[in-house]
């Protein structure tokens, strides 16, 4: 009787099995009916990876620009390439002898583009020099920025962008992300609101034109006039309870190292005026410090928060794993993403990938490559333990953290967002109620209203939890 019951279970699980995936079809088909998606485009792939079958497609190999889901395919890429010990540096080196704490010598920076490398990072690599017992240096102070071009913006990056945060100059010496982080606090009534401002520079100057708790004042605003590359900032507005605003400033690297020499004057550290140049070939250089962050911290940052720069940061250092140039450029990185896009079996010129972020105009790429991305990282264990748990959780944290509060796909759906204007995009990794773990991508092109196209895709999540 006990076996008989086992058989007849057997069969009504492999039934289930069997209309389940029609039943998931319809309803997804259904979906499609939806009004915005009578005036826009989207692309979807669905693979079920502990059945090693795919569940849904829908425009799968259409190209559509993806957003920062971008990050995914630049992240899965550096993990495979660098592996996840990997760290992102600034590092000291010197020529010639120390002695009585003078450097009789040349030092020298060399930056790595560590994404991380944020105002407390600054006063710890200060510490490191004072620790190596040099107070004073006799030669040359060299800033080594040799590790990229000096193109500091990527391809299709919207030139108008510059001010905000999420895009910063770019350089291998990176100070608080090429931002300075102002926090606003309401002063008496009618009185100017006081101003805090992260990393204390005097690279940059600050106006403050605020008046708290005046609600006849305009939002509050940071702003420079960035077209002429100045960095005298303007705060305006009305300040009623804290607020933080973030502005970039112009050329990180000069950012970076004006605020080093700034710091070891006041640490009695003399240091000559710093220059450009390059970490000489032969071993005349010594290393003799290095401050680091992990590939796991990067990594977190550049999918729970979606950090433009880290993105970078790390198709930057995956092109220097395979590269012995200096100078590199980001289609250097991308050289990689296009080795790797042929081993997953796919041609890569059937793609278009200029950056690591997802930011420019000119990347496109299809549902399809995304979830054969997501699929290799599920392959490889040192990966997927590194990737899974540094994506946003539906309803948790992250660029998920206020999607997906209640229902099934509520803390089952692990997934990377992207959105840019005329572009939202959702990839990732769904737990269905059979405990089997699905790879998804979907893609919303041209939409007028991301909400909508949000809404969209958390629908699509919870049928593929269900």
């Amino acid at each position: 009787m006990k076996r008989t019951f086992s058989i007849l279970f057997f069969v009504f699980f492999c039934q289930v099995l069997v209309f389940a995936q029609p039943e998931l079809k319809a309803k997804l088909d259904k979906l499609l009916e939806e009004d915005f998606l009578k005036t826009s485009e989207v692309g979807i792939s669905v693979y079920d990876l502990t059945d090693g079958k795919s569940l849904y497609t829908y425009q799968e190999n259409k190209l559509y620009r993806p957003a920062s889901i971008q990050k995914l395919i630049t992240a899965i890429t550096g993990l495979s390439v660098l592996g996840p010990d990997h760290f992102f540096s600034t590092t000291f080196y010197h020529t010639g002898k120390i002695r009585d704490g003078v450097l009789y010598g040349d030092l020298y920076l060399v930056g790595g583009l560590d994404s991380e490398f944020i105002d407390p990072s600054m006063n710890g690599l200060l510490r490191m020099l004072s620790q190596s017992g040099i107070k004073a240096v006799s030669g040359k102070f060299i800033a080594d920025v040799s590790m990229t071009d000096s193109l500091y913006w990527g391809a299709g990056w919207s030139w108008d962008d510059a001010p905000y945060s999420f895009q910063p100059e770019i350089s291998p010496l990176m100070l608080q992300k090429g931002y300075v982080e102002i926090l606003a606090k309401p002063g008496k009534k009618g009185e100017p609101a006081e101003l805090v401002c992260t990393p204390a520079s005097s690279y940059y100057t600050i106006k403050n034109q605020t008046l708290s708790d005046n609600p006849e004042k305009e939002e509050l605003n940071a702003s420079r006039n960035w077209m002429e590359k100045e960095n005298n900032i303007l705060v305006t507005g009305n300040v009623q309870s804290a607020k933080r605003l973030r502005i970039t400033v112009s050329n990180s690297a000069n950012f970076f190292m004006h605020t080093f020499m700034e710091r070891a004057k006041e640490k009695g550290i003399q240091l000559p005026n710093y220059v450009y140049g390059e970490l000489p070939k032969d071993s005349s250089a010594v290393f003799f410090a290095r401050l680091s962050h992990p590939f796991s911290l990067v990594l977190q940052r550049a999918m729970k928060n979606s950090d433009n720069l880290s993105a970078e940061a790390i198709l930057y250092n995956t092109a220097l794993k395979e590269s012995a140039k200096k100078h590199l450029s980001r289609e250097d990185g991308v050289k990689v993403i296009q080795r790797v896009i042929s081993e997953l079996g796919l041609n890569p010129k059937d793609y278009n990938l200029v950056d690591g972020c997802g930011v420019s105009l000119y990347n496109y790429v299809s549902p399809e490559l995304l979830v054969a991305y997501l699929r290799y990282a599920y392959s490889q264990k040192p990966i997927f333990d590194e990737l899974y748990p540094a994506l946003p959780i539906a309803g948790v944290d992250g660029t998920l953290g206020g999607r997906m509060k209640e229902g099934k796909a509520y803390k089952n759906v692990h997934a990377k967002t992207g959105s840019v204007t005329g572009v939202s995009s959702l990839a990732g990794y769904a737990t269905a109620s059979n405990g089997h773990i699905i790879a998804f991508s979907v893609i919303n092109q041209n939409v007028m209203s991301s909400a909508k196209a949000r809404a969209f895709q958390d629908k699509v999540c919870e049928l593929l939890c269900e």
